[in-house]
């Protein structure tokens, strides 16, 4: 019992990004089932996991907050936590999704995922306002505060809720704008630090992630946009996967799992939508890179987790 309370009380917000991770793996494979040979089980069983994973943290983690409120504070701190936090919130929305082919229309699910998503931008912006100066600057960290609304069309369009879709894919499009020049520009002139290189692969996500929604909207020509280009990144991503992972292992590299599942999303979705051979290729080569890597991911943090390792590596704030 005591371990079991040293560690909710330390519960990182790091092991969101994973479950969003996981949410996306499920998601992948189950609409792979709908376009390829695939096993809709696989899908089905992932996104259990998905769920139990993240309910089972998010409950640690709300029982921390109701404990110190102030811990929030504390936490917003680190631009890995404030990315964390917007991961849950994500992971919220998703969940929303998973539910949907077994009769479970659970709108309040992805309403508390929204409002969620607000309240750890609103923190974002006061955090970084607090900021020192001299640490002030743009991280990829960033497109998970204020660029996560656009994962609200996967579950919101098929809940009814297509205008509050569209403003959220709209809402998430300037902060994207921002956020990829100011990095990029960043980037050029500091260099990225050896532990930082595997939050590179974190710019994959939000261009996957435009291309589903544009496409689950309608809007073609946004969709194709997004899509070649997140093709494109991914393609320039895999041979720096050695230079990303230099400085070992790390919470950071929780930065590898959303971005490969986003991948696989928008695949599924360009294979259902017709782009022929380039599309189910994709979608067999994320399957075959996002499912080992993302499992793998997982249980090391799981590892670490059970042993307070992750709490400490993360910065964790306690209750």
């Amino acid at each position: 019992m005591q371990i079991r309370t040293a560690l909710w009380r330390r519960t990182p917000p790091a092991v969101f990004p994973v479950s969003l991770g996981l949410f996306g793996l499920g998601l992948g494979w189950r609409n792979a089932a709908d376009v390829l040979p695939v096993a809709h089980e696989i899908g089905d069983l992932l996104l259990a996991f998905a769920t139990a994973f993240f309910l089972y943290f998010f409950a640690f983690y709300l029982r921390k907050v109701i404990a110190r409120p102030s811990v929030l504070i504390d936490e917003v701190q680190s631009p890995p936590a404030r990315a964390g936090l917007s991961a849950a919130a994500m992971s919220m929305m998703l969940l929303a999704a998973a539910l949907l082919p077994f009769g479970l229309h659970v709108p309040a699910v992805w309403w508390t995922g929204v409002i969620l998503q607000i309240g750890a931008s609103g923190i974002g912006c006061y955090a970084i306002w607090r900021d020192p100066g001299e640490t002030r600057g743009f991280t990829t960290f960033q497109y998970l505060t204020f660029v996560g609304p656009v994962v609200g069309p996967i579950a919101g369009i098929p809940l009814g809720h297509l205008w509050e879709s569209r403003v959220l894919t709209a809402a998430a499009l300037v902060p994207y704008v921002i956020i990829t020049l100011g990095f990029a520009l960043g980037a050029l002139r500091r260099g990225l630090p050896v532990m930082l290189r595997p939050t590179l692969a974190i710019y994959l996500a939000p261009n996957c992630l435009f291309a589903t929604s544009f496409g689950l909207l309608n809007v073609d020509w946004a969709f194709h946009l997004f899509y070649w280009t997140s093709c494109a990144i991914a393609l320039a991503l895999v041979p720096l996967g050695p230079w990303m992972m230099r400085g070992g292992w790390s919470p950071l590299w929780s930065a590898f799992t959303f971005p490969a599942t986003a991948f696989l999303l928008v695949q599924t979705l360009a294979v259902a939508k017709g782009l022929g051979a380039p599309a189910v290729f994709g979608t067999y080569g994320a399957l075959a890179i996002a499912t080992p890597l993302v499992l793998l991911i997982t249980y090391r943090f799981i590892m670490t987790w059970v042993t307070g390792e992750l709490a400490d590596a993360s910065g964790a704030a306690q209750a």
